[in-house]
């Protein structure tokens, strides 16, 4: 195998049936070559999945890719990044995403809307909070959604650093121009292409990063040496599900649940349709509704078109090879291994070919 062409920057979502072995799969990730390991927030808490991760990062970053924002209270948060930036020695990114309204709703009985407004002011809490935690002077941030006034408040220990960065998850173009705009970087959905990212997001990024002299400064984050793509000081994440293996068929069928998954959510239907898969994002709600399937369940009736265009999916050497694509669109690519729909034996045998692909395209 071989990838001649210029390489993004690898980071890692490990997996685990236990917090050890997903430590461990870190561990691999980072030895293999991985510069990020990225903790998710679905089956375990993405806070405390990074406080494990931080041991064994090294010299790696160790980001929340991401942690829920409207969940946690925004001083909760901020003390939270705090000390995962500690545990890590100053090599914590702060993700954070809004999640969808019945994950907030529903799930955790949390507030919603209005959800950009909401993001906005709970990074500009998380900003203030941390720059001025140790100074004792009255720290106040916010706005009409969320905020708060803390007095009488020291931080008895000064932190590691006082400006820790801030990545946002965004799918949607109002999200994606926020992102551009206040954040220090923007993390993708694992579904996802280089050609969405060229299109679709990066556009909005661009339009939202040309906001930046009117926003306020506590909201605004540091400026940086200009990547590639032309957003100074900000870096760009792509993520994908990669699932490798030496027969297509199989690579297909260990990555469809998780298709499945999002395509029953009509949410991601502007995503399929940018890319012409409605057809096929149909024929997955319809099989959801009718035969009453588990969201997880669905692999059975997804096209391996959708495989093909919106995941890392096929042998070795042809994931090498798209793995390329994204170096002229992104600073860095999120792998992680297929879950959805799969058995912890099949997650196992996919992550260690994921890490197996790392060590290989970084040797």
């Amino acid at each position: 195998m071989s990838a001649t062409r210029a390489l993004p920057r690898i980071g890692y979502a490990p997996w685990g049936e236990t917090l050890d072995e997903l430590v461990a799969a870190g561990r691999a990730a980072r030895e293999a070559g991985a510069d990020t390991l990225w903790a998710a927030e679905l089956h375990r808490s993405a806070t405390i999945t990074a406080a494990a991760l931080a041991p064994v990062a090294g010299p790696a970053r160790v980001g929340t890719a991401v942690a829920l924002a409207f969940v946690r209270s925004p001083l909760t948060t901020a003390l939270e990044a705090l000390d995962l930036d500690e545990l890590s020695a100053g090599r914590f990114v702060l993700g954070l995403g809004s999640g969808v309204r019945r994950l907030n709703e529903d799930w955790h009985h949390a507030d919603f809307d209005p959800p950009v407004r909401r993001l906005r002011e709970t990074v500009a809490c998380v900003r203030a909070f941390t720059a001025a935690c140790a100074d004792g002077a009255t720290i106040e941030a916010g706005g009409e959604v969320t905020g708060f006034r803390i007095r009488g408040y020291r931080r008895p220990f000064p932190p590691v650093r006082a400006r820790i960065p801030v990545h946002l998850a965004a799918v949607g173009p109002v999200m994606t121009r926020l992102a551009g705009e206040i954040a220090d970087g923007w993390i993708g959905h694992e579904l996802g292409s280089p050609a969405h990212l060229k299109d679709t997001v990066l556009p909005g990024l661009a339009e939202g990063h040309a906001r930046r002299a009117s926003t306020p400064a506590a909201s605004r984050p540091d400026s940086g040496p200009a990547p590639g793509h032309g957003l100074d000081g900000f870096e760009v994440t792509a993520s994908a599900c990669c699932a490798i293996d030496p027969d297509p068929r199989r690579a297909h069928r260990l990555a469809a649940g998780g298709l499945g998954f999002y395509a029953s959510v009509r949410t991601y239907g502007p995503l399929f349709a940018e890319h012409g898969l409605e057809a096929a994002q149909q024929r997955v709600l319809e099989e959801f509704r009718s035969a009453g399937a588990r969201a997880d369940r669905l692999g059975h009736v997804v096209d391996p078109a959708m495989t093909r265009a919106l995941t890392l999916t096929g042998t070795p050497d042809e994931v090498a090879r798209r793995l390329t694509e994204y170096a002229a669109v992104a600073d860095s690519v999120k792998l992680g291994p297929p879950v959805h729909g799969l058995e912890p034996g099949e997650i196992r045998a996919a992550q260690a070919a994921v890490i197996a692909l790392i060590k290989e395209v970084r040797a």
